[in-house]
């Protein structure tokens, strides 16, 4: 059985065919703008990258390669997502392990779609009474958001599309890739 192909610009991962949409050079130049408004915003301070699992490592990684301001990172584990449509229940599966009160926190998202994540992460994070708490996210979907939350630092906007790649998978597979790449219709 043949899980991912790649031919061209196109691959099949599982059932499912996608289309290169984004390639890796534009998302290091964006995830730099990204790194570059964090190091004006948080100069002279020490933020904590609070990057959400498991999506994020690829972001989180490049984003901390660009940062000049001195920052700690520690990771946490959400899931509402089963195969390519999320199942709008938030589950914590790995929790914060160090204090965040009086830390200036920085959550770092792959996605932020339909908010679900976001919100129940706010929430349960603002319990801990850090000093301030944003988001950072690869991607940003405002047309699915069915909770509204702030995303100061956002490095994409995109439509309502399944994409993969860079971080993001479909049922475990396609993380790997260095270019995103959207679902053929």
């Amino acid at each position: 059985m043949l899980i991912l192909e790649v031919v061209m610009s196109t691959i099949k991962i599982h059932d499912r065919e996608f289309v290169k949409s984004i390639p890796s050079e534009e998302i290091a130049v964006r995830v730099k703008q990204v790194a570059d408004r964090i190091n004006r915003d948080y100069a002279g301070k020490r933020p904590l990258l609070l990057g959400v699992l498991n999506g994020c490592f690829m972001f989180v990684s490049d984003l901390m390669k660009n940062l000049e301001v001195e920052c700690e990172i520690s990771f946490v584990k959400f899931s509402s997502y089963q195969g390519a449509e999320t199942t709008g229940v938030v589950k914590q599966v790995i929790g914060l392990s160090e204090s965040i009160e009086g830390r200036d926190v920085i959550i770092v998202e792959d996605i932020v779609d339909t908010g679900l994540t976001m919100h129940k992460m706010l929430e349960t994070l603002k319990e801990s009474n850090p000093a301030s708490l944003e988001i950072a996210s690869l991607f940003v979907k405002p047309v699915r958001m069915r909770v509204p939350v702030s995303v100061k630092y956002s490095a994409f906007e995109i439509p309502d599309r399944f994409i993969v790649g860079y971080g993001l998978d479909y049922d475990g597979l396609g993380r790997n890739l260095p270019d995103v790449y959207d679902v053929k219709e």
